[in-house]
């Protein structure tokens, strides 16, 4: 069996997201995919915060992407504008049930599923300083690289060979 379809090989779910986040994210990540984006979740960022999802356009853009799975969920995230200082747009995504209109007007909104998204509404662009940039870029490709490591063997990383 090749490693592409070797079910071993695939990350667990951290425990984290519910499973409608979880559906939420998978389906916004679809959508980002199609449009030529590479992604990644749960990332780490300079000051502190995790960004559910964070995409990297062809020509360097990049969005972040906050998953909200319920009313309860945006309102207890006071957080949310801090993840403007590490992206060139913010945006959230959001299941069918929670109602749009209680997103941010200056964030983009995403409506998705399991199975696709779709962008109701694009954010202003504020592009990150260049240093800043190439920061959450070395950020994203070594999170990636230990991902894929971890995959490949996850005793090595466990263990910290």
């Amino acid at each position: 069996m090749s490693a592409a379809l070797d079910a071993s090989l695939v990350l667990p779910p951290d425990g984290r997201q519910s499973p409608t986040a979880l559906a939420v994210a998978r389906g916004t990540r679809r959508l980002l995919g199609g449009l030529g984006f590479a992604t990644v979740t749960e990332l780490p960022l300079a000051s502190g915060r995790r960004a559910d999802i964070v995409a990297l356009a062809p020509d360097g853009a990049v969005w972040i992407v906050e998953v909200k799975s319920s009313v309860e969920d945006f309102r207890a995230d006071a957080k949310w504008p801090d993840y403007r200082l590490h992206c060139d747009r913010l945006f959230f995504a959001i299941p069918q049930h929670v109602p749009a209109d209680i997103m941010p007007d200056e964030a983009g909104l995403i409506l998705a599923d399991a199975y696709g998204a779709e962008i109701l509404r694009h954010p202003g662009e504020h592009r990150l300083p260049a240093a800043t940039r190439k920061a959450l870029l070395l950020r994203f490709a070594h999170a990636c690289a230990q991902r894929l490591h971890a995959l490949a063997d996850p005793e090595a990383v466990a263990g910290g060979f």
